[in-house]
């Protein structure tokens, strides 16, 4: 019986080492974003994207899972990054990824 307590508690001390000992990368975070797009026809849609540029200096395509908006749908709608021309004009399209929002104009022309 002590013999298999002293196992127990020397297998204790050996996980509570490894736990204290291990360390961890903390993942990259969001620096910025940048939205994409171009001049869309009355009636058609074009795909904006949003780019993530992150802490380690990577980028990310973010298009998905960013959350989108126009600033006039009369003129253009937008759903998931497809902007819909609806009249002609011009409207801002805004992306939020993580709280960091970046804008671009798109054009519609009958």
């Amino acid at each position: 019986m002590t013999r298999r307590l002293t196992t127990i508690a020397l297998a204790l001390a050996f996980a509570l080492a490894l736990t204290r000992c291990s360390s961890t990368t903390p993942s990259a975070t969001v620096s910025s974003v940048v939205v994409t797009g171009s001049t869309v026809g009355v009636g058609l849609t074009v795909q904006f994207t949003a780019t993530a540029t992150m802490s380690d200096g990577t980028t990310q395509n973010v298009t998905s899972a960013a959350a989108w908006q126009s600033s006039n749908p009369a003129v253009a709608t937008v759903a998931l990054g497809l902007v819909t021309g609806v009249a002609d004009g011009q409207t801002t399209i805004t992306a939020t990824y993580q709280g960091l929002s970046a804008t671009d104009v798109a054009q519609v022309a009958g």
